[in-house]
C-alpha cells in the first residue's frame, strides 16, 4: 500500500466531501499517522470509510466523523481538551496535537495502556490518559475548553457540560439505534449553555450509557 497516497484519498474522497474543509484539521489528519493506531489485523483498512474494530466490541470512528468531531472543536494551540473514551488513541493524538494539553479517558485498562505505547513514538507529551468511567465515577477536577465524547449517549447528560470552562465547547451524539444526532454545546459568556443540532449519524454508545441517566433530558 501507498500510504501517503491512501491517506490523501481519504481526506480528499471522505473527509473533504463532509464539509471538513478546516486546513488546520486537514493538515493535522495529514500529519498523524491514522495506520500506526489500527490494529496490525486491521491495518490494511486503516483509511477505509469503515469503524475499524479495536477489541471490547468497540471500533474505531469512520474517519470522516473524526475529522467533522476536530473541526466542530474548533481547538486552538492554547485549549486543555479532554477525550472520554481513548479507544485507540488516534483520536486522542490528533487533539494532542491541536492543543495545549489533552486528559483521555477510557474504561478499559488495555486501552489506555495500549494507546500509550502509540502515542510515545510520536513524541507527543501533552496528554494524560486515565482509566475509569467517564459517566459514573471518574471526575477530571477541571474544566475545559473543548471536550470530545467518542460514545453516543440515549440521552443528553449534562455531566459533561458541567466540566466545560467559559467558551467551552462540547461535542457529543445523542439518540438511539439509527435515529441519533450530533450536538454542539457552547458554555456562552453569560454562563448559560447553549445547543446547536449539527447532522444526523449513528455511533456506538459509551459502556453503560443506557442506564443512569437521573440528571437527563432529550433533545
Amino acid at each position: 500500500m501507498n500510504l501517503e497516497q491512501a491517506r490523501f484519498n481519504m481526506i480528499e474522497q471522505q473527509i473533504r466531501p463532509w464539509d471538513v474543509l478546516d486546513q488546520t484539521v486537514l493538515e493535522t489528519i495529514g500529519f498523524i499517522q491514522r495506520e500506526h493506531f489500527v490494529p496490525k489485523t486491521h491495518r490494511a483498512l486503516a483509511f477505509a470509510d469503515v469503524e475499524i474494530p479495536i477489541g471490547h466490541g468497540e471500533h474505531m470512528m469512520f474517519p470522516r466523523m473524526e475529522a467533522r468531531m476536530l473541526q466542530t472543536l474548533a481547538i486552538t494551540a492554547d485549549d486543555t481538551c479532554l477525550e472520554i473514551g481513548t479507544g485507540s488513541g488516534y483520536v486522542t493524538a490528533c487533539m494532542a496535537h491541536l492543543s495545549k494539553h489533552v486528559d483521555s479517558v477510557d474504561i478499559y485498562e488495555d486501552f489506555t495502556r495500549q494507546a500509550e505505547e502509540r502515542l510515545l513514538p510520536l513524541k507527543l507529551r501533552n496528554h494524560t490518559l486515565h482509566t475509569g468511567d467517564a459517566l459514573r465515577d471518574w471526575t477530571p477536577g477541571k474544566r475545559y475548553d473543548a471536550i470530545a465524547v467518542t460514545g453516543s449517549v440515549p440521552v443528553y447528560l449534562n455531566r459533561f457540560e458541567e466540566c466545560l470552562a467559559p467558551g467551552g465547547r462540547l461535542f457529543m451524539v445523542v439518540g438511539h439505534g439509527a435515529v441519533m444526532q450530533a450536538v454542539l454545546v457552547k458554555h456562552e459568556e453569560d454562563g448559560e449553555f447553549s445547543h446547536t443540532k449539527l447532522f444526523e449519524t449513528s455511533l456506538k454508545p459509551l459502556v453503560g450509557a443506557d442506564s443512569g441517566a437521573e440528571h437527563a433530558f432529550i433533545f
